[in-house]
């Protein structure tokens, strides 16, 4: 396994757990915020993608060592999309 697939399920699994804090807890602090996260740890929980996306930038500029997450959502179900406009 890369150093890189490593980073990514670190990533994800961070990722993972706080969204299951925010679904516990949805008047917790971050429940409909934006996360980043990088090399495993959190970098930034921001109201927008803009501002996730310039602090994730700046702490980790490889993307594939990235990860970010809209906190509070159920991902256990797919969405799925019939038309692109």
């Amino acid at each position: 396994m890369s150093a890189t697939t490593t980073i990514q399920q670190l990533n994800r699994e961070l990722g993972e757990k706080l969204n299951e804090e925010a679904l516990r807890d949805p008047q917790s602090p971050n429940a409909g915020k934006f996360a980043g996260i990088a090399n495993g740890n959190l970098v930034v929980v921001a109201d927008n993608w803009d501002d996730v996306a310039r602090q994730l930038h700046q702490a980790e500029p490889d993307p594939a060592k990235c990860f970010c997450i809209e906190l509070g959502l159920d991902y256990s179900e797919p969405d799925e999309i019939w038309e692109a406009r």
